[in-house]
């Protein structure tokens, strides 16, 4: 058979669902090979940053890889930013890219660039197809690594002439092998502290919505009370509703959740990555007893310092301490420290509930109602901006991977084309994407995309007509800001061109009414809120005159 059908069937032996990209003329044997399979739907996309983002949503939403595919040189350069979010998000993902003839990449030649190397940094793995006899090694290789704990992306690049060869080569079968286990001695270790603490609590990070770790979470902290703080993308590991959950940390301020760590004499991280919240902004003393428990060991930092470490399957950790709680069935904790917490995060969520302002709606409003009009399993996909930090503070979630922020590479234009996989995976949920003027515009391209496919999302636009995030903290640090101003176009107008259904929202009353309206239609629907983000620098006067009276 040619070396590019046996890289499609090497595809299909993996399980791949999806391919998201832009073809050219250097994979054209592959998307030959590709349109003969009954098993790959191939997406094309009018982007090749908008088909990573979807790969990675897809990865997040599914624990499972898809494809992005791009063409050699700009095909490839094009993908990079949002393979460079999905590795650092630890989403699972294979790139798939074309490249010249063997025969002239020593040299200068038209479009070549060493994409191999330029993919290093950004994944997991990155290699190129060396020999067509090698590509049933290669892809299970890369499916193995990218699925491996912790998730990402891995880089396959197949030069044109390797794709025409012949091959006599037939796919590996995957096969599936049990993660390693902690140490008992270490659990041990672990209870032995949770027996000596008054104030303990946790910090749940984005390995905690991967695996089962979240229902052994929930059991743990249902038999100990200790409070959770999950990172902006571990939202939902816990209950909302729950007493033990004490929202989300992350914003690089004091907040409530800050003080009810400062208050702490023990502080447990489950499946935390650094990237998400760096510990010199919760441990800026360096004297918090720490455990971590993750799949790999802890990053070397001043600030986090361990005094035990718990390395292995994190579900399986979590049930292995769990049934030494539940031998020992006396263990107690100082309880207010939660409910202070939580209590005080409450009233900070309900401050605008009733709010009935026109001309321009307070975000604290706009969550209010999203959250009233998102059932347990609907899924929210927030943008990078200022709109993300409202988000993750004031938007929690029942269910894990039920509210996606890109927070390791905080990318911007991640929220259109990650709603149009999302829609994808679960087409039978409600999909809001909530995004700034800016970032909606990175990737507006996509609106045909999801027009041609019928994608049935939303896409919430908060329009401040500049770069609000960074106004924001120029302004925090500064006290002013920068020209960073610009104009949008006539967004009704900008919906009815792509087809989509456009509704314009300046009113806070109407906003819930609106929501519910354009989630229930058919097809996609842009829904546009002018925003008050004067509301910014009075949460950073907020939160900057809070107390920790914990």
């Amino acid at each position: 058979m040619k070396a590019s059908d046996l890289f499609v069937q090497c595809l299909e032996e993996e399980g791949i669902e999806y391919i998201f990209g832009v073809p050219g003329e250097e994979n054209a044997d592959f998307m030959m090979s590709l349109e003969q399979s009954d098993k790959i739907r191939f997406i094309l996309t009018r982007h090749e940053q908008g088909a990573a983002f979807m790969a990675e949503t897809y990865g997040r939403l599914t624990g499972n890889p898809a494809g992005c595919l791009g063409t050699l040189g700009p095909g490839a350069t094009n993908l990079i930013t949002g393979v460079a979010d999905a590795n650092m998000d630890r989403a699972p993902m294979l790139v798939l890219t074309g490249q010249g003839s063997q025969t002239r990449l020593h040299k200068e030649s038209h479009q070549i660039v060493d994409a191999v190397a330029m993919f290093e940094p950004v994944t997991k793995w990155a290699m190129r197809i060396l020999h067509e006899d090698t590509i049933p090694e290669v892809l299970r290789k890369a499916v193995r690594l990218a699925r491996t704990e912790k998730p990402g992306a891995c880089h396959i690049e197949l030069p044109e002439d390797i794709a025409k060869e012949d091959t006599d080569h037939q796919p590996l079968k995957p096969h599936r092998y049990w993660r390693p286990v902690p140490d008992p001695q270490a659990i041990d270790r672990v209870f032995s502290l949770l027996q000596q603490a008054k104030r303990p609590m946790i910090i749940a990070g984005n390995g905690c919505i991967r695996t089962p770790a979240s229902r052994e979470l929930r059991r743990f902290c249902e038999q100990t009370g200790i409070g959770v703080l999950s990172t902006f993308m571990a939202k939902g590991c816990v209950d909302m509703n729950a007493d033990y959950c004490l929202y989300t940390i992350g914003l690089a301020a004091k907040d409530v959740g800050g003080c009810g760590l400062a208050a702490a004499d023990l502080v447990i991280t489950i499946g935390y990555d650094m990237v998400e919240y760096h510990p010199r902004l919760w441990n800026p003393d360096r004297d918090k007893q720490i455990v971590h428990m993750d799949f790999r060991a802890a990053e070397i930092d001043a600030h986090y310092h361990p005094e035990t470490e718990v390395i292995g399957d994190v579900a399986t950790a979590l049930a292995m301490l769990n049934a030494r709680v539940l031998a020992a069935g006396n263990i107690s904790f100082d309880m207010k420290l939660p409910a202070v917490v939580r209590r005080h995060m409450q009233d900070e969520f309900e401050m605008y509930k009733d709010d009935d302002t026109e001309g321009s709606i307070r975000p604290q409003k706009v969550l209010w109602d999203t959250r009233k009009v998102m059932g347990p399993d609907d899924i929210l996909l927030s943008d990078v901006g200022a709109h993300k930090m409202w988000i993750a503070r004031y938007y929690q979630c029942n269910e894990p991977n039920t509210c996606l922020i890109p927070n390791g590479f905080c990318s911007m234009g991640f929220a259109l084309p990650g709603a149009i996989a999302a829609n994808l995976v679960h087409p039978n949920r409600k999909i809001l994407s909530i995004c700034g003027d800016a970032g909606f515009l990175m990737n507006v391209q996509e609106m045909e995309t999801a027009r041609r496919l019928d994608s049935r999302i939303t896409v919430m636009v908060w329009e401040d007509k500049a770069y609000g995030l960074i106004a924001w903290k120029q302004e925090t640090e500064f006290g002013r800001h920068t020209n960073l101003a610009f104009g949008n176009p006539d967004w009704m107008k900008l919906a009815e061109s792509f087809g989509w259904n456009g509704h314009w929202v300046a009113n806070s009353r109407d906003l819930e009414s609106t929501l519910h309206a354009a989630l229930d239609e058919e097809g996609p629907s842009l829904v546009v809120v002018p925003i008050d983000y004067r509301e910014n620098m009075l949460l950073t006067e907020r939160m900057g005159n809070i107390v920790c009276a914990i």
